[in-house]
């Protein structure tokens, strides 16, 4: 079995790392197994605007994540993942309690140099989504870590592997994409990424934002997206099909010392659909269909040997610039935080102090006006 566990971790199970995703197991046939996990992120959020106009802030507390996953091995071959999330509940006051299945994938690992994810899972756009986000550095994602057809995941087929003993990694996914009844016609998303480490390996299919120190990371990424005749520049005539494009570049390293852990990220994001947006497109087209941004974070981790868990700080800068005439929706975001690990990514605290700046300011629209937001979070994973 020990085998076979490790198999399912180099296919890269894309919830979360093996050390944080440890829950009961149950051996079936002569080579299968099952486990189950649990994990619940709770948020308590406090948003204060500039403008005196905007008097909707305050507290809001909610479930960012709330997730029960099935994952496994069949054989030493076939590995299964589905995951099934209810997330956002209470936030903003709703309380739909829906749940849906975020993933539902088969891993087939022949060799490390040739293996395939088959399903819902994780697009391999970006790092920042392919981070765990029960394993993050900062408190969260920014949203342009997100592509705007699919989003965080996406239905279809990836093959990818490691080369080089695993310094060079490499992903060839075809996906839905955009795939709406306004789309012009229904050609599939095609997504390339590569990585070159120098130092210990990345070699699972996803990230972590921080390894809490074990291991030497120093990681470049790149990564293009493209989906043929994506939307019309002017949907109301059906003219001007464009295509949709997207590039990233990305680093990352994070050295452990005797003076702590020191982690670095940084990437940057270009989503083009061809000026689409600024003319007279459908409605339905994402905001981030068109955009150029960046984030930079960092973090340090206190020695093991001080005092009781482990106490690491972090800090971040995005700058986001749209593709929209108005400008409307131009801002940076400035954050700084902790995370409290009492458990590794088992049981951690975190508190991040956030401010954000629009470029044009809408002082009479709280989703358009600059704010300071605090942020509280627990995390628990079974």
């Amino acid at each position: 079995m020990n085998f076979i566990k490790k198999a399912l971790v180099g296919a890269g199970l894309l919830a979360a790392a093996a050390t944080a995703q440890a829950g009961p197991s149950f051996e079936f046939g002569e080579e299968g197994y099952l486990e189950l996990n649990y994990a619940l992120q709770i948020w308590s959020t406090y948003r204060n605007y500039r403008s005196p106009q905007n008097d909707s802030g305050g507290n809001d507390i909610y479930l960012r994540r709330n997730r029960i996953t099935l994952m496994g091995q069949q054989s030493d071959t076939v590995g299964f993942y589905a995951q099934l999330d209810a997330a956002g509940d209470s936030r903003d006051g709703r309380d739909d309690k829906e749940v849906s299945f975020r993933d539902a994938y088969i891993t087939l690992d022949y060799l490390d140099e040739v293996r395939f994810i088959v399903g819902r899972f994780k697009n391999t756009f970006s790092r920042e989504n392919l981070e765990a986000c029960l394993e993050p550095l900062t408190l969260d994602r920014s949203d342009q870590s997100y592509s705007p057809f699919g989003g965080t995941r996406d239905t279809g087929a990836v093959m990818w592997g490691n080369l080089a003993d695993a310094a060079l990694q490499y992903r060839v996914m075809i996906s839905d994409g955009r795939e709406t009844d306004k789309t012009p016609k229904k050609t599939p998303r095609v997504t390339a990424r590569v990585h070159w480490t120098l130092l210990d390996p990345e070699f699972d299919y996803g990230y972590r934002g921080t390894y809490l120190g074990t291991r030497r990371i120093l990681t470049f990424g790149a990564a293009y997206d493209y989906q043929a005749n994506a939307a019309y520049t002017d949907f109301a005539n059906r003219t001007g099909i464009k295509d949709y494009k997207a590039w990233t570049v990305d680093a990352y390293t994070e050295l452990p010392f005797k003076s702590g852990t020191y982690t670095l990220s940084a990437a940057y994001l270009n989503y083009g659909l061809g000026g689409a947006i600024n003319k007279n497109p459908d409605l339905a087209l994402p905001v981030t269909t068109e955009l150029e941004g960046f984030y930079v974070k960092g973090g340090y981790m206190l020695p093991n040997k001080v005092g009781f868990g482990r106490l690491q700080f972090f800090a971040r800068h995005d700058g986001v610039d749209y593709n929209l005439d108005s400008g409307i929706l131009d801002h940076t975001l400035n954050g700084i935080g902790a995370n409290y690990y009492i458990n590794g990514q088992r049981l951690k605290l975190t508190a991040e102090y956030r401010q954000v700046k629009y470029a044009n300011p809408d002082k009479s629209n709280p989703a358009l006006d600059d704010y300071k937001q605090f942020t509280f979070g627990f995390q628990f994973i079974l």
